[in-house]
């Protein structure tokens, strides 16, 4: 298995890029247009190996252009850019880097909620345009400690974010596919219900097409014009449309959000809201927890050029 042809999808870190290339000799895709569909033509079969990032992914289309492909080694916690049904059914391994970057994405979380709650960034502006000087004291923000948080998506991350919380005697409650056995926090049946008996909503769930849209208008409306909603999963779990107008019309107190539906762009009407914290898709960027993924990226790979399995396949 040591000559498998390995194509690489989008840019990486320097560390995977510089080795895939060395150890695999690995080719990059080109990122777009006529040179992209040549390249696929002529060289598409050849390949049987892609490594990509949650960012790129392998898409339907990528997918079908190389008809030997037989592991996608991704990147990211997130593998919603690619296509795992197609991949289920062509007997497609597909690996992503879990739980090494649970830590940085729940902190993340976290500091999201500390600053929409008492308007820490909001504060740190007041004082650099010269408010306080000139205004007075910043208005009151909103108790962190103690609050109502309802957590979407009980996995990995969302367990860490619930520990987390626990320190701020927090009352936590949590909505999954299904109830978790091992955890003593409140389940709720649905997303509205959920939203319903919490002050804060963070949403943690997985992205792809079974989460599209799984916090909508209904369960905007139902955490209300007092509720924050934190999301440091994937834009495309919250209609972002319906979260800007409840913003806009003050039907929901703030959002601290990571993600967005067509990133790097961020809706317009966001930019100048004080009780929205925005953030550039930063969950897990710290040195440390990149370094991690990077390692654990390229031990997938070469347990699949190896072995012809991953250390941490995904289930479709």
């Amino acid at each position: 298995m040591k000559n498998i042809a390995v194509l690489q999808v989008g840019p990486l870190m320097p560390t995977v890029q510089e080795s895939i290339r060395k150890d695999y000799s690995a080719v990059r895709l080109p990122d777009a247009g006529p040179e992209r569909e040549a390249f696929l033509q002529e060289h598409g079969p050849s390949f049987e190996i892609a490594v990509t990032s949650g960012k790129f992914g392998v898409g339907t289309e990528l997918m079908r252009a190389l008809p030997n492909l037989r592991a996608v080694i991704n990147f990211g916690v997130g593998y919603d850019t690619t296509d795992v049904a197609q991949a289920a059914e062509r007997g497609i391994t597909v690996s992503n880097t879990p739980d090494v970057l649970n830590d940085c994405v729940a902190d993340t979380a976290v500091a999201l909620y500390l600053d929409v709650l008492r308007k820490t960034s909001a504060a740190d502006r007041y004082v650099r345009r010269g408010a306080w000087l000139s205004q007075g004291n910043f208005p009151l923000a909103t108790k962190a400690s103690g609050r109502r948080v309802g957590i979407l998506g009980l996995g990995r991350i969302g367990r860490v974010i619930a520990r987390r919380l626990e320190g701020f005697d927090c009352d936590i409650s949590y909505h999954s596919r299904n109830p978790v056995a091992d955890v003593a926090y409140r389940y709720a049946a649905s997303p509205v219900e959920l939203a319903a008996g919490c002050d804060v909503l963070i949403v943690a769930a997985a992205g792809g097409p079974g989460s599209a849209g799984l916090v909508d208008a209904d369960v905007i409306a139902s955490l209300g014009p007092d509720g924050y909603l934190i999301n440091i999963a994937r834009g495309s779990v919250v209609d972002e449309e319906a979260l800007v107008a409840a913003l806009l019309a003050g039907r929901l107190a703030g959002a601290g959000l990571d993600v967005f539906v067509e990133e790097p762009k961020v809706p317009e009407d966001l930019l100048g809201l004080d009780n929205v914290v925005l953030l550039p898709h930063l969950g897990s960027g710290t040195h440390e927890t990149r370094a991690d993924m990077a390692e654990l990226t390229l031990a997938n790979l070469r347990s699949y050029v190896t072995t012809g399995s991953v250390l941490t396949a995904v289930q479709a």
